[in-house]
C-alpha cells in the first residue's frame, strides 16, 4: 500500500517545489532609483496678506464675468461655451479617455464569445495516415459559449483600471482649465475692445479740437497775428490726431476679430460688439483673506496630479507583470466529422445528436522567466514617467504661485495707479473750468481754452487705458485661482518612503 502511494505523493512534492522555485525566480523586481518627491506649497504670507477689503465666500465664483455686469460680455461667453471649436476638441479627448477606462475595465471580466464553423477537405494520397490517403471529409463545429478569464492575483488589470481613471479624470479637468482659458482670453479681449472703443471716442473729440486749433492759426495766419509756424505745428499735430485714430480702428477691429474666433464664429459675428461700454468693475472686489488652499482648484495643478497618480498605478501594473500569470479558458459545444463518401448529407444530424457534445476546461500559468529584458525597460520607463509627472506638478505648482502673486501685486499697483489718475484728471478738469471762467471774461482766447479741453481729453484717454489694465488684472487674478473650478482632489504631502512589501501611491 506504502509503494502504491510513493510515485503520487513524490510526484505533489515535486510540483509544489518546482511551482515555489518557478515564483520565487519571477517574483524579482528591481529596484529604481529614489522617486521623485512632491513639493510642499510654498509660503505665501506676505503676498497674500491684506488682500483686500470685503469678505467673500467662496471667491471666484464659476460664472465670475457675470459680475462685471455687462449684457454683451455675458452673450459672448454663452455664445463661446456652446460653439468653440477648443471646447469641443476638449469635449472629444475626453470622451476618447473616458472609452479607454471601458477598454480596461473590461480586463476585469470574463470574455464570452460564441463560434460556429464548416470546413470540407481532403487528405493526401501519398500521407502518412495510409488508413486515410485519399479521403474526403466534411466537418462542422458550433461552440455557443467560450469563456476566457484571466485572474488578477497581483493587482495589474486594476491598476490598469486606476491609471486609465485617473487620465480621464486629468481630461476631465483639462476640459475646464479649457473653459477658463478661454473665458479669460474673451474677458480680456473685451475689456481691451470696450477700452480701445472709448478711447476711438476721445480720439475722434481729440482730431476734432486739433482741426479747431488749425482753423484758428491758419485764421490768425491771414490777418498777419501769427507766423506761418504755428500753423504748421497745428496740422502736424492734426495729422498726428488722425494717425492715431486710424490706429485704435484697426486694433479695434482686431480684437473684434479675435472674439469671433474665440467664439467660434467668423469676421461678422462680432462687426457690431462693443455697444454696451458700461463695465460695473467695483462689484470684483478681493476678498479679505485669500486662503493659499485656492490653488488645489487650478485645473493645471488638479490635472498634473491625476497624472502622477495614473503613472503611480502604471508602475504597480509594472511590477505585477515580473509575476506569473494565471488564466482559465473553457468551452461547451458540438462538432462531428464524417467522410463523404458516408454521405456528408447526414452531417447535421450527427452533429445534434448527443454523441457530438464535447466540452473542454484548460486552466493557465505562465512565468515570465526571460524577456530579454523588457520588463525591466518597461518599469524603468515607467518609474521615469512618475518621476515626470511629480516635477511636471512641481513645476505646474510653483508656476501657480507665481502667477498668484504677480496678479495679486498687479492688481494692487493698477488700482493705485488708477486712483492716481483720477486724480490727475479731476485736476485737470479745475484747470479746464479756470480756462473757461478766463475765457468768458476775455482774459485768454479760444486757442487756449481748447488746449484745456485737449488736455482733459488726453487724461481721460489714459484714463480707459488704465480701467482696461485694472480690470484685466482681475481677469489674471481670477485666472491664476482657478476661475471658479472646484475638485476634492488633495494637495499631496510628504510621506515617507515605502517599504518594499508596500506600495504607496505618492512614493514608488
Amino acid at each position: 500500500m506504502t509503494r502504491r502511494f510513493m510515485p503520487t505523493q513524490s510526484f505533489l512534492i515535486g510540483c509544489y517545489a518546482g511551482l515555489t522555485l518557478m515564483i520565487s525566480g519571477c517574483a524579482w523586481i528591481p529596484e529604481g532609483d529614489k522617486p521623485a518627491e512632491f513639493l510642499n506649497t510654498p509660503s505665501m504670507e506676505h503676498a497674500l496678506s491684506h488682500a483686500g477689503r470685503s469678505e467673500l465666500g467662496h471667491w471666484p465664483h464659476e460664472c465670475w464675468w457675470r459680475e462685471f455686469g455687462n449684457a454683451e460680455l455675458n452673450n459672448l461667453m454663452a455664445t463661446a461655451l456652446k460653439e468653440s471649436p477648443s471646447l469641443k476638441a476638449a469635449a472629444a479627448r475626453l470622451r476618447q479617455a473616458q472609452a479607454l477606462v471601458r477598454v480596461e475595465g473590461a480586463r476585469l471580466l470574463p470574455f464570452l464569445d460564441a463560434a460556429a464553423g464548416v470546413e470540407t477537405g481532403r487528405f493526401s494520397g501519398n500521407g502518412y495516415n495510409v488508413a486515410l490517403r485519399g479521403e474526403n471529409i466534411v466537418a462542422a463545429f458550433i461552440t455557443p459559449l467560450s469563456l476566457r478569464y484571466q485572474f488578477d492575483f497581483w493587482g495589474k488589470n486594476r491598476a490598469l483600471l486606476e491609471a486609465a481613471l485617473g487620465e480621464a479624470d486629468a481630461e476631465k479637468v483639462e476640459q475646464a482649465g479649457v473653459l477658463l482659458q478661454l473665458t479669460g482670453s474673451i474677458a480680456r479681449s473685451y475689456i481691451h475692445g470696450i477700452a480701445l472703443r472709448q478711447q476711438l471716442d476721445l480720439a475722434h473729440a481729440m482730431v476734432e479740437l486739433r482741426r479747431g486749433l488749425l482753423d484758428i492759426d491758419e485764421t490768425r495766419l491771414r490777418l498777419g497775428l501769427d507766423s506761418a509756424d504755428q500753423a504748421k505745428q497745428a496740422a502736424i499735430e492734426l495729422e498726428q490726431a488722425n494717425k492715431r485714430e486710424a490706429g485704435l480702428r484697426d486694433q479695434l477691429n482686431i480684437q473684434r476679430n479675435l472674439l469671433a474666433r474665440l467664439i467660434g464664429g467668423g469676421p461678422d459675428s462680432a462687426k457690431n460688439l462693443f455697444g454696451d461700454t458700461a463695465i460695473k468693475a467695483e462689484k470684483m472686489q478681493l476678498p479679505a483673506k485669500l486662503p493659499l488652499e485656492l490653488l488645489r482648484h487650478r485645473p493645471d495643478l488638479a490635472s498634473a496630479l491625476y497624472r502622477a497618480e495614473a503613472s503611480a498605478q502604471r508602475i504597480k501594473a509594472g511590477k505585477a507583470a515580473f509575476l506569473p500569470t494565471i488564466d482559465l479558458t473553457a468551452f461547451v459545444g458540438v462538432n462531428a466529422l464524417r467522410f463523404t463518401t458516408q454521405g456528408a448529407s447526414s452531417l447535421a444530424n450527427l452533429l445534434f445528436s448527443g454523441s457530438s457534445f464535447s466540452y473542454g476546461i484548460a486552466p493557465g500559468l505562465r512565468l515570465p522567466w526571460f524577456e530579454g529584458g523588457r520588463l525591466r525597460g518597461e518599469l524603468s520607463a515607467q518609474r521615469a514617467e512618475y518621476d515626470g509627472a511629480v516635477e511636471l506638478y512641481n513645476e505646474t505648482l510653483l508656476h501657480a504661485v507665481q502667477e498668484a502673486a504677480d496678479s495679486l501685486s498687479r492688481w494692487r499697483q493698477t488700482q493705485a495707479i488708477l486712483e492716481a489718475q483720477g486724480r490727475l484728471l479731476s485736476a485737470q478738469h479745475e484747470n479746464l473750468d479756470l480756462a473757461q471762467q478766463r475765457f468768458r471774461s476775455g482774459l485768454d482766447d479760444r486757442r487756449a481754452l481748447l488746449a484745456h479741453q485737449h488736455a482733459v481729453l488726453s487724461q481721460e484717454y489714459a484714463l480707459k487705458a488704465l480701467e482696461a489694465d485694472q480690470r484685466a488684472a482681475v481677469v489674471d487674478l481670477v485666472e491664476a485661482l482657478g476661475g471658479g473650478y472646484v475638485n476634492d482632489l488633495k494637495t499631496p504631502e510628504q510621506t515617507p518612503e515605502p517599504k518594499q512589501s508596500g506600495w504607496l501611491p505618492w512614493r514608488i
